[in-house]
């Protein structure tokens, strides 16, 4: 599988499907190798990436991240099986064990060991039977992994990591971590706004979430931030280390300081300057000459 230097991670719930398609088929045409898809209570990301595939013909979908505690293991292992069929080997399957507030509230159960519950999951897919016909390799995956036992289970028994909300120096650390040949596939998000205060603004919303969350507080921590960086929907210089906003060259930058850092992929979330929801196709559009060297419009 080759998905490039460069690819693209958007939610798309908040287009129809129909421009959901027309968005993929446009960052193919583009250039970009990969689109990442979240698992966040819209739509179904392993149903999605059906749709997605079907309407291109050359990019990667991969899911950034399917969350393991809302599927059984055999039926994401034939799932993966019937998406990387159906694409000729186009899925990447991401996975991830999600964040303990979350899922103790949603599933209304104690949560259990990440660790040991993502190394049995991984067991149990390996072991998964499959009765449909012999596949052209295998669907390759990913583990989201911020901390450094779950960062060495990923270099140990899938093809890499795929970090979320981690500045430069995480991508650096995962790299150490996971080896020399694993990929390294760190989420990074781009903003087309050049006024500060307003890139700010837009810059903390988009990471709210995120800091609410004890898994990206603790790895921020570890990066070198202080608490006070986490405070007040983020401090300046925090906002600055995870979102690349203004001119084409400073998002561009954004993306080469992964690269530069050790990723083998870096996953660009381009948020629109007016709507939370949907990805900013315009930037895409701008970035592509920067880091594809391709002049191709969304267009065609």
């Amino acid at each position: 599988m080759d998905i490039g230097r460069v690819g693209v991670w958007a939610r798309t719930d908040g287009l129809s499907l129909d421009e959901a398609g027309h968005f993929a088929h446009a960052i193919e045409a583009l250039g970009y190798g990969a689109l990442w898809i979240p698992d966040a209570f819209g739509r179904d990301p392993l149903v999605h990436a059906g749709w997605l595939l079907a309407r291109t013909t050359r990019l990667v979908v991969a899911t950034g991240i399917a969350n393991i505690h809302l599927r059984d293991p055999i039926a994401t292992a034939g799932a993966a099986r019937t998406l990387h069929e159906l694409s000729g080997g186009r899925f990447l399957l991401g996975l991830g064990v999600s964040h303990e507030p979350a899922m103790t509230r949603i599933l209304g159960r104690a949560y259990p060991p990440p660790l040991a519950t993502m190394n049995a999951y991984l067991d149990a897919m390996a072991a998964a039977p499959w009765t449909g016909p012999t596949l052209d390799g295998t669907p390759p995956i990913v583990l989201a992994a911020l901390g450094p036992k779950m960062l060495a289970l990923a270099g140990e028994r899938t093809l890499g990591v795929h970090p979320y909300c981690a500045p430069f120096s995480n991508t650096a650390r995962s790299r150490a971590i996971v080896g020399p040949r694993a990929w390294v596939c760190p989420e990074h998000k781009c903003l087309r706004e050049t006024d500060p205060e307003r890139a700010r603004t837009r810059g903390r919303a988009s990471i709210a979430g995120s800091l609410s969350l004890p898994n990206y507080r603790k790895n921020l921590i570890r990066a070198g931030f202080g608490e006070s960086d986490l405070e007040a929907g983020g401090s300046d210089r925090l906002v600055d280390a995870l979102v690349a906003w203004g001119d084409v060259s400073a998002m561009a930058r954004g993306v080469r300081g992964h690269l530069e850092a050790g990723a083998s992929h870096v996953c660009i979330q381009a948020l629109d300057p007016a709507h939370p929801t949907r990805p900013d196709l315009v930037a895409l559009e701008l970035l592509a000459p920067e880091l594809l060297g391709t002049g191709a419009h969304a267009g065609a």
